[in-house]
């Protein structure tokens, strides 16, 4: 039930990030940026071909089979019952779920659609990689919360 619950919601973060990335893509790129609160957040429409800052351009394919390791990775540790607890799963979900919307876009557009900027951070991100980094955050938290500890083979 655990893991139908996590893939549930990381379709429907996925999801959302696509109808975000659409209206982004149909908006943004006639009309460039909108502030959306001023000297704090705004929409601004950048196709991004590599990854984290723009850095390692044109390695689609590398990081389409990375995201798809890492959401395999997350599904089998659910499975297994390595880790578990409700900090887990959320990051979990937040994690396969941003890969999932930044896999879309690099499978099929061939780039990845960025578009929140904040004004004390440069970098254009989009909701993809804020549940990523947010998952990562919370993913380790839970590591350092948790009681249990990696089995072990025996």
């Amino acid at each position: 039930m655990t893991l139908a619950l996590v893939i549930i919601s990381s379709l429907i973060l996925g999801g959302i990030d696509q109808i975000i990335k659409y209206f982004v893509f149909e908006n943004l790129t006639r009309n460039g940026s909108v502030d959306v609160i001023p000297n704090l957040l705004s929409l601004v429409y950048v196709e991004n071909r590599g990854v984290a800052f723009g850095m390692f351009q044109n390695m689609q394919w590398l990081f389409s089979v990375f995201t798809v390791v890492i959401i395999g990775v997350f599904i089998f540790i659910i499975l297994k019952r390595y880790f578990s607890g409700k900090l887990f799963y959320i990051s979990s979900a937040l994690i396969i779920g941003g890969g999932i919307g930044n896999l879309i876009d690099r499978l099929f557009r061939g780039f990845v659609i960025d578009y929140l900027q904040l004004s004390f951070f440069s970098p254009v991100c989009n909701f993809a990689d804020y549940c990523v980094t947010i998952g990562a955050a919370l993913f380790i938290i839970s590591m350092f919360m948790s009681d249990k500890k990696v089995k072990q083979d025996e």
